[in-house]
This record gives structure tokens, sequence and C-alpha cells, in this order.
């Protein structure tokens, strides 16, 4: 049986890249995470996009959730990151309009290939449809779509698509019921 072998260990993160992380670390520490909650929001997402987030004016973004690499990160309008998200954004993450990621909940774009001496980096983009509600504490993996108006429930981890008016909840997370809307 082969050996795990990580002195081949290859970062596909460029240096480019890692530049630009560390400098957006440091501007998002000093400029953005002492602001309170939800205050000076406009300030905030000018930020994130001097650094290439593609971020709708009306999108928000609570100052202390962590985001991994901004030029990765589209948000339509009234999308929201609550209290630390934690955004790990090597592959694009798309979050729809009118869509709540709640507070500590795990977006991971990237994983290891473990079939791989090396465990090589990989990585797909998580894309969030419109009108979806992310619980708090959830986890979402990377390659994962969730479908319009789906409801996943606080605590629970995505590893496959969700079908769009659904709710789903657990580890891993399974079908509850369809979502109805009662106006």
């Amino acid at each position: 049986m082969p050996e795990v072998d990580l002195s081949n260990y290859n970062n596909v993160i460029t240096k480019k890249q890692q530049i630009g992380r560390l400098l957006f670390k440091l501007v998002w520490f000093c400029l953005a995470r002492p602001i309170p909650r939800r205050m000076l929001n406009p300030w905030k997402l000018f930020l994130l996009r001097l650094f290439g987030a593609k971020l709708h004016r009306k999108a928000v973004v609570y100052s202390s959730a962590k985001i991994y690499m901004p030029w990765n990160l589209e948000m339509d309008e009234y999308a929201c990151l609550a209290p630390e998200v934690d955004c790990y954004n090597v592959a694009k993450i798309s979050i729809g309009a009118h869509t709540t990621v709640s507070q500590k909940t795990y977006l991971c774009s990237a994983s290891h290939d473990i079939t791989k001496s090396n465990n090589p980096l990989i990585i797909a983009p998580i894309l969030i449809k419109d009108q979806v509600w992310i619980g708090a504490s959830v986890f979402i993996g990377m390659g994962v779509e969730i479908g319009q108006g789906a409801v996943v429930g606080a605590t629970a981890s995505v590893y496959k698509n969700v079908e769009d008016w659904v709710i789903v909840g657990g580890n891993p997370a399974k079908f509850i019921k369809k979502r109805e809307i009662n106006a």
C-alpha cells in the first residue's frame, strides 16, 4: 500500500494570489473588522470591490465575516453574509438575491484529493441561488448548488446539491419537506 507523502505537495495558489490575500487581510483587519456588525456597510463593500469582489450595492457583509479571496465572491441585491461566516472561496462563491447566509456558516470551495499520495488541492465553485436561507453553523462543501428558495437548517452539512424550494437538515443534509410561503 502506498504511503501519504506530503513532501511533493505543490501549492496551486499563486504567489500573486497569496500576496493579494495578505494585503486584503491587512486592509480588512484594520479598516473593516473594527466596525460594529453591519454599520458602514457601503464602506465594507467598497473595500471588497477594491480586491475584485462583484457585489450589488445592496448586498450586506458583516464585519466579522472572513473572506479568503474576495475576487472569487459574487453577491446579488440583499444577499447577506452574517457574523462570523467563513467564506473559504478558493473557487468562486456566488450568492443570489434575497439570500441570507447565517452566522458561523462555513462555505468551503476547496478540499484535497485523498486518492493521491501528495493530497493535491482540488476546487469547485459554490452557487447559492435567490431567496435561500442558510441557517446558523451550516457547512456547505465544494461544488454544491443550493436551489432557489431552499432552506438549509441550522448545523446541517451539505455535500450534495439541494433542489429548489425544499427544506433540508442534518448531517449529511437530507430532504425534510417542501417549502411553501404563505403570504
